[in-house]
């Protein structure tokens, strides 16, 4: 089969099954995650195919064309970017299929969980994947819908909801910025795929719009990768089952903001605002998240905190623009997934099998459950960035990154130092603290996770070891060609375990060190940690808060006072603003028509009906009741016909017939029936508005046709329906060809309209008519229980 085919396929493969995961769990249970499984597998193994030709430098594009006219596309970009960052979706989401089986055996949920994360896997997929614009905007979308149902996949749950809405603001809004920013990068460069985006990179730089479109991506890249002030909803976001923890917020949905940026930084990267912007915000997350993780006791939040400080890490190597920084990025992003995403599972297992992830509750557990522990130990020691893991090869890469003698290195590897430091702290608390020093008494009895559970860990842990004992192979085949895609020019990726004596490995030696001392005070750092907190009593997690209710506030106080439920309003309020807009252009710009030629020699014919037309104006302003006014108004409608049918359009004219007639009997009937039979009894004063609207509107159509009618006429249309009403549509009358035909749509939308209009009275007539019941009912019964009353 076609290579492009079937990597079409590969992509939609996980919405597909998404659709058939929940039935095919009522069949087999838990069982059914080893074949649910073999989805994410598949996927990864079909990009595996890419390895060999984009490790050579080699750029794979191809897709369908979606919108011709507008040069949009359903295409796929597979460099070294792209597929690395495919591969770890795949992969890891292979994993956490089958952890997921095991997590959640016997929840009565559990199929909707496995289409739920299929349909993430597949946005995110599609997300990392996309060439074209569009593509990558809707893959965008669905990952924060798809992560909204996952975050709230235990909506029984108060705190679950909020943490999924949460989330679901933050990245929602982030989306319509980065929409905005892509939308003027088209505008711009008139281009509408990344592939050749690339080459337009100094062109963008000199635009003047590029600081627009840069704050915009930067606003969609920020919040969907939680950069500070944007990352309170990812601690929270951690009220998900586990596996959701470790496979959105540790490997995909987090760093697709990061990915945003590195597959934008050849186009938008190395100007100084890049390299101001991006490395301020991306030091201020890594150490916060880092300074928050150690305040924490929970294992989740603890590794959620570190996700946020790993996240800032990326963004400021991102945009350093120093030599090595694109090298580490690349490196750290892949030792990230793998030992965070083990972690992660580590804390669900110790979760699912002692019945609590409270640090300060747990102790004991090496004896109990060894494997997981070992598991625990070598994710840290890469998190830790210690040897022989590739964590190792990732932290001297960023020192390498940050080791010159000028003062901004100097302090940027500070603050990575004391950043790392207390990561390295939190790792092994995470997998020390659980498992060593006395037992602790746990709600259940604690005992070696199934396979389920531990696989996924395991192979992801044994991962950074294998990839670092490996570095040349590693480097080759997925390092360089990362970078490169990154850099937007080749780059060759050389770390190995070998020691090189020089400041990257002192500054690593350093950052242990710290990192040590940090573990041994943790106790008193959490104490600091909270009495610093306490004394801010405000955040951005508040300051959600607070924001949602002032939204709602103002949403309702706006609803009261322009959806008041009174007609009369919506039609004033209406006609205003049209007779604004006919009146103000006009006067704005002087357009004003030419004063209009009467003729002396009117036929009689023609002033009836202008007098006809006069009259039943006047009998409108002076009908006793409605009833005779909506009578009334129907004169206009028939002398307005008259004028069509004089003028050679007797089919507009037969149309304007019916339409008068079938208004004023509906009107008739609904008004005889709803009683509004009164006249209008306002007093002059009230009347007067409603008076100057009319004239005003009457005053703004007059101008607009008078001026329409003013400009030569131009025959293309007519010479183009004359043309081909019969050729294409195969019909004489040209009327009716351009409305069922070339306005088939719009018809149908007007159809639609009066179909909703007449049900929308209809309900109102039935309502009135049952109330009516209701009450005369109601009456009936007053008068029975009265006689009961006086009889007895």
């Amino acid at each position: 089969m076609d290579i492009a085919v079937l990597t079409f396929l590969a992509l939609g493969l996980p919405f597909v099954v998404a659709l058939v995961a929940p039935a095919l769990t009522r069949l087999l249970g838990h069982n059914a995650a080893w074949i649910l499984a073999l989805v994410p597998a598949a996927v990864f193994a079909h990009f595996l195919r890419f390895v060999p030709e984009v490790s050579n430098g080699e750029i794979v594009t191809g897709g369908y064309v979606w919108i011709p006219s507008f040069n949009v596309s359903f295409s796929w970009l597979i460099d070294g970017l792209s597929l690395t960052f495919v591969l770890l979706i795949s992969g890891i989401g292979a994993l956490i299929v089958l952890y997921s089986g095991g997590y959640l055996k016997g929840h009565p949920h559990q199929g909707r969980f496995f289409s739920f994360i299929l349909m993430f896997m597949g946005s995110m997929q599609g997300l990392v994947a996309s060439d074209s614009f569009l593509m990558l905007f809707v893959f965008w979308e669905l990952t924060s819908i798809t992560s909204f149902l996952l975050i709230g996949f235990d909506h029984g749950r108060e705190a679950a909801r909020r943490a999924a809405l949460q989330a679901l603001v933050v990245t929602g809004g982030g989306g319509l910025l980065l929409l905005a920013g892509l939308l003027i990068l088209w505008n711009v460069s008139g281009i509408t795929q990344f592939s050749l985006l690339l080459s337009f990179g100094s062109e963008l730089k000199q635009s003047p719009f590029y600081l627009a479109v840069l704050l915009l991506v930067l606003g969609g890249a920020f919040t969907k990768s939680a950069q500070f002030p944007f990352h309170f909803w990812l601690p929270n976001a951690m009220e998900a089952p586990t596996p959701v923890s470790a496979y959105l917020h540790s490997a995909t949905m987090v760093k697709a903001g990061v990915y945003l940026l590195m597959r934008l930084n050849p186009v938008l990267g190395g100007t100084p605002e890049w390299q101001i912007l991006l490395p301020l915000f991306g030091v201020t997350t890594l150490v916060a998240g880092a300074a928050l993780a150690v305040r924490q006791t929970d294992l989740k939040l603890m590794l959620a905190y570190t996700t946020m400080s790993s996240l800032g890490l990326l963004v400021m190597l991102t945009g350093l623009g120093e030599p090595y920084a694109i090298e580490a990025a690349a490196l750290y992003l892949v030792a990230h997934a793998l030992f965070k995403g083990a972690l992660f599972m580590v804390a669900g297992i110790i979760d699912h099998e002692t019945g609590s992830r409270n640090l300060t509750e747990l102790g004991g557990l090496r004896s109990a459950m060894p494997l997981t522990f070992a598991i625990a130990l070598g994710a840290a020691l890469s998190m830790g960035g210690l040897p022989p893991f590739f964590g190792f090869l990732a932290k001297e890469e960023i020192y390498a990154a940050l080791s010159a003698a000028d003062l901004r290195s100097i302090v940027f590897a500070a603050l990575a130092i004391l950043g790392n430091a207390l990561m390295f702290a939190v790792a092994f608390a995470i997998a020390l603290n659980p498992f060593l020093g006395p037992k602790a008494s746990t709600p259940l009895h604690p005992h070696e996770a199934p396979v389920q559970l531990w696989l996924g860990p395991a192979v992801l842990a044994l991962k950074g070891l294998s990839l670092a004992l490996m570095s040349g192979l590693a480097h080759r085949l997925i390092s360089s060609p990362m970078a490169s895609a990154i850099a937007g020019e080749p780059r060759s990726v050389e770390i190995s375990l070998v020691p090189h004596i020089g400041a990257p490995l002192l500054l690593s030696v350093v950052t242990v060190a710290a990192g040590v001392g940090f573990y041994l005070s943790l106790a008193r750092l959490r104490g600091a940690m909270a009495t610093i907190l306490a004394d801010f009593g405000w955040g951005p997690d508040r300051g959600f808060d607070q924001f949602m209710r002032a939204l709602v506030r103002s949403a309702v106080a706006v609803t009261r006072r322009f959806q008041s439920g009174r007609l009369d309003v919506y039609m004033t309020v209406t006609f205003i603003l049209v007779a604004v807009v006919l009146l103000a252009i006009p006067f704005r710009y002087g357009e004003f028509p030419r004063a209009p030629f009467f003729a002396a020699d009117v036929p009689l014919h023609e002033l009836a009906i202008m007098i006809i037309a006069v009259a039943g104006l006047a009998a409108i302003m002076v009908a006793p009741d409605r009833l005779t006014a909506i009578v009334s108004l129907g004169v206009q409608g028939f002398a307005v016909a008259m004028i069509f049918l004089l003028y050679g359009a007797p089919d507009l004219s037969f149309t304007q017939f019916m339409i008068e007639t079938l208004s004023v009997v509906v009107l008739a009937l609904v008004m005889t029936r709803l009683r509004l039979s009164p006249s209008d009894h306002r007093p002059l004063r009230q009347k007067l508005p409603d008076l100057a609207i009319a004239l005003a509107c009457g005053l703004g159509f007059c101008l607009l046709l008078l001026r329409a009618t003013g400009v030569p006429f131009n025959a293309s249309l007519t010479e183009f329906f004359n043309q081909y009403s019969k050729s294409i549509a195969h019909g004489a009358n040209v009327v009716n060809v351009i409305i069922v035909d070339f306005r088939g749509t719009d018809t149908l939308g007007e159809i639609t309209v009066v179909m909703i209009a007449g049900l929308a009275i209809l309900a109102l007539v039935r309502l009135r008519a049952g109330a009516l019941k209701r009450a005369a009912a109601g009456a009936e019964k007053v008068v029975d229980e009265q006689d009961v009353e006086e009889r007895v």
